[in-house]
């Protein structure tokens, strides 16, 4: 057996307490910021898993200087930047392996005024494109090169000046993108339709302690005051939501009693009332939360005794990266749900090893899947399956534990 592959024997109950790690989805763009520096930056809670160490070996070949304190906790010297380094093979094929390259962008645009990127990769749950992030660039005076055949982009971004942006997506990292490269450009400008997702205003929140000027923090209407310099600071990343969300489906299913430690519970919007909403049983204890093992849990239904329908969008609302953990947990729930994934076209296509497993699920269309709770009147079997994409990895394993 690979050291990709896992073989899960199922059937067990957990107990004990764990502490998530730190956003992986804040990390990426915060360890970006100290590039807008020449002063140090200490970052805590950084999560050790591999995109972030991809992204901090970027951040090394461009000339940041890195120094451990501790574990999680890492301070970052911008002083010395090669850009030479971007036209590199070595940076190109780095670059090209990883979503979070992306991140750069804005950040070396606004410090050094040109930018020269590969198309990025990434899991395969579809179509992700950068259009959202150029058109913001060009709307602040930035001139776009596509090389169509070798997937490369140039940015000049050496006169940036301050302006109006409709986003014509609500991107999160769209969103720091534009944010990052607004904070030295000349006047003002306004982003309207931008994300305000927890860790867009943990990034606002960090770059004003650096000396930017972002007000409208944690709406959907951004206004950056352009600066000229920035200074260094001291900031905490937020725990992981999506892991926080992972582990009480997990519980869940399994009947497993568990405590997760240092949740932040006020940054997790309505992820906690959609899992009430599954029936799901916890108790918020702080800032903990504390799953009990739990033999039975029955779906809530609409007013009008209707289906449940649960869908993703664009924060407040329901986090498509736990649309999957919802699926895994209807499987075994009393009741029936349609889970709509609305933002991605591709995240629903694990669910026929689901099926294959004993799971009463209908796939509608590559959006939609109603899935009808069996209530734990038998056990799924076990198979041999492959994931698509880290989510649907983290579902499939959750219903191979709980596989009796």
């Amino acid at each position: 057996m690979s050291a990709e592959s896992f073989e899960v024997i199922g059937g067990k109950a957990l107990r004990g307490e764990l502490t998530p790690q730190g956003a992986k989805n804040e990390a990426l763009q915060v360890i970006c910021a100290p590039l807008l520096t020449s002063e140090p930056v200490i970052i805590h809670n950084i999560p050790d898993i591999l995109d972030v160490r991809m992204q901090l070996d970027l951040l090394e070949g461009l000339g940041v200087k890195l120094k451990k304190l501790a574990p999680g906790s890492i301070e970052f010297d911008a002083s010395g930047i090669d850009i030479k380094y971007f036209e590199s093979e070595e940076y190109q094929f780095k670059a090209r392996k990883l979503r979070g390259s992306v991140m750069l962008m804005g950040a070396l645009l606004c410090r050094f005024g040109k930018v020269f990127l590969p198309k990025p990769g990434g899991d395969k749950i579809g179509r992700r494109r950068l259009d959202t992030h150029f058109l913001g660039f060009e709307k602040l005076g930035a001139k776009l090169v596509f090389d169509d055949k070798n997937d490369h982009f140039y940015l000049d971004g050496s006169n940036l000046k301050g302006g109006y942006i409709l986003m014509d997506e609500i991107s999160v990292t769209g969103t720091a993108n534009i944010l990052f490269a607004a904070v030295f450009a000349n006047g003002t400008t306004t982003i309207f339709n931008a994300a305000c997702e927890p860790y867009i205003q943990q990034l606002c929140k960090m770059l004003n302690r650096m000396g930017a000027k972002i007000s409208g923090v944690g709406s959907n209407l951004l206004v950056i005051e352009g600066v000229t310099t920035l200074h260094g600071t001291e900031h905490t990343c937020l725990p992981d939501m999506i892991e926080i969300g992972s582990f009480i489906g997990l519980a869940a299913v399994t009947r497993s009693d568990i405590l997760i430690k240092n949740c932040q519970v006020n940054e997790l919007g309505n992820i906690l009332p959609t899992f009430e909403r599954f029936g799901i049983n916890f108790q918020i204890e702080g800032d903990d939360i504390h799953v009990p093992a739990q033999d039975h849990y029955e779906i809530s239904h609409f007013i009008d005794g209707s289906v449940l329908t649960v869908y993703d969008s664009p924060w407040p609302g329901f986090t498509p990266d736990l649309m999957s953990i919802l699926l895994v947990l209807a499987t075994q729930a009393k009741g029936s749900v349609l889970i709509h994934q609305k933002m991605f076209e591709s995240r629903l296509f694990f669910v026929d090893k689901l099926i294959d497993m004993g799971a009463q699920i209908i796939l509608c269309d590559p959006h939609r899947a109603t899935v009808i709770g069996i209530d734990r009147l038998y056990p799924l079997k076990g198979i041999e399956m492959t994931s698509p994409d880290i989510r649907a990895g983290v579902s499939l394993f959750s219903c191979t534990v709980c596989r009796r």
